[in-house]
């Protein structure tokens, strides 16, 4: 009966064991972070990333200064991040582009650093997720 016991609470933590590990997609969750012209001058930056399945969608900044991200890609090939985001102002539609490389991929808080543009003006990007 004993072994019994012992081959049913192993099997248990056997086959919850995959289920835990298998957090879903990459980039999918809430990400923060700066972004800013320099190490020095920069700006708090929210990301909410989702994936169906297909595409990676999702928004930067959500709330008063949200932008949707209009092109979203992942090459696994070195875990490069590429995101497009576009917003408007009064001399129309500005288009952000962010480039970066996944870090520490085999951690729930993973980050992303690498560089944006937008504005005529460009910079460092990091991000971690929450």
């Amino acid at each position: 009966m004993r072994s019994l016991i012992v081959l049913v609470c192993l099997s248990v933590v056997c086959l919850s064991a995959p289920t835990i590990a298998q957090e879903g997609h990459p980039l999918k969750g809430s990400w923060l972070g700066t972004w800013g012209p320099s190490k020095i001058h920069s700006n708090d930056i929210l990301l909410i990333l989702n994936w169906d399945g297909k595409t990676i969608s999702g928004m930067i900044n959500p709330g008063t200064d949200n932008m949707p991200i209009k092109n979203a890609t992942l090459n696994p090939e070195g875990w490069l991040v590429h995101l497009e985001a576009e917003t408007k102002d009064k001399s129309g539609p500005i288009t952000y582009v962010i480039d970066g490389k996944i870090e520490g991929l085999a951690f729930h808080n993973r980050s992303i650093t690498g560089t944006w543009k937008g504005r005529g003006e460009s910079g460092p990007f990091k991000i971690s997720r929450q």
